[in-house]
């Protein structure tokens, strides 16, 4: 699948909301780049690029069910708007259930169970603790219980 359709479909969203729009761009560009430099097959970083840039659809319907854009609540609501949406988009089935699974995750730090998990969390954390403004002891916990590729790492140490 053409990816700008993803990430067009995904601004249609969240049109009129810069901070979501630039976020979910800003975690696709750094999943994009740790997974080419890390040597993602084509089908995986696929999966990977449609995760990243789908992986908050779940707080809008999170905001307005909850009044949150808690995690666990976008854990909840995503899967089943990205399902959707993705289902609209004609996007492979098989690589669906595995995006609306990352969806369904990203917040969950002890189940990582795959090099598209691995970077999708690592990309998020990345633009997470810049948009946080987290402190450097934030970070270097975030570094030594969650990162783990090279690329990765090697972002987390120069970024900040």
């Amino acid at each position: 699948m053409d990816i700008n359709k993803v990430t067009t479909a995904m601004i249609d969203y969240y049109q009129g909301q810069p901070k979501r729009i630039q976020h979910f761009l800003k975690v696709h560009a750094y999943a994009k780049l740790i997974g080419e430099q890390e040597g993602l097959d084509k089908e995986i970083l696929d999966i990977l690029e449609v995760a990243a840039l789908t992986h908050d659809i779940g707080i809008k319907i999170s905001e307005e069910k909850y009044n949150s854009s808690a995690g666990k609540y976008q854990e909840v609501e995503g899967p089943t708007v990205a399902q959707q949406m993705l289902e609209d988009l004609q996007y492979d089935k098989a690589k669906t259930d595995r995006v609306c699974y990352l969806i369904g995750h990203h917040h969950t730090y002890d189940q990582i169970d795959g090099i598209d998990y691995q970077i999708l969390v690592e990309a998020d954390f990345l633009v997470n603790l810049a948009e946080e403004q987290s402190s450097r002891e934030t970070i270097e916990s975030v570094k030594g219980k969650i990162f783990k590729t090279k690329t990765g790492i090697w972002l987390i140490n120069k970024i900040f």
